[in-house]
């Protein structure tokens, strides 16, 4: 499990359940490393600030974390976080390498909210 604030996704039946119970989900899956790090603060600080959005991790290396690691919308992806946007259980948007608060709500704003 990572070691931050968010909302965890364990397995790939907590992914489906999380994006079919939410209309709005933004998933982080990553490492507990220098790029993914950032987006999980920022993430933190959004969840403060945006009640449409459920914020959550998922770890990068387990097995479970294929939903998003073979997504299309992940194949072209070198870098970690892969971050995942869903709106009404769809992915809308997925971004991949380090970003920031401004980046992720400019995200939220025009793809989810």
């Amino acid at each position: 499990m990572l070691h931050t604030n968010l909302k965890h996704v364990l397995s790939a039946d907590d992914h489906k359940k999380l994006i079919e119970e939410n209309e709005n989900v933004m998933i982080c899956c990553g490492r507990m490393g220098p790029m993914c790090i950032p987006v999980y603060a920022a993430m933190s600080e959004l969840e403060n600030e945006v009640d449409q959005v459920v914020f959550a991790d998922m770890e990068f290396d387990i097995p479970d974390a294929a939903v998003i690691r073979d997504a299309p919308e992940c194949s072209s992806f070198m870098g970690l976080p892969f971050t995942v946007y869903y709106k009404n259980g769809e992915l809308v948007h997925a971004t991949s390498s380090i970003q920031n608060k401004d980046q992720i709500k400019s995200i939220i704003e025009e793809k989810l909210v």
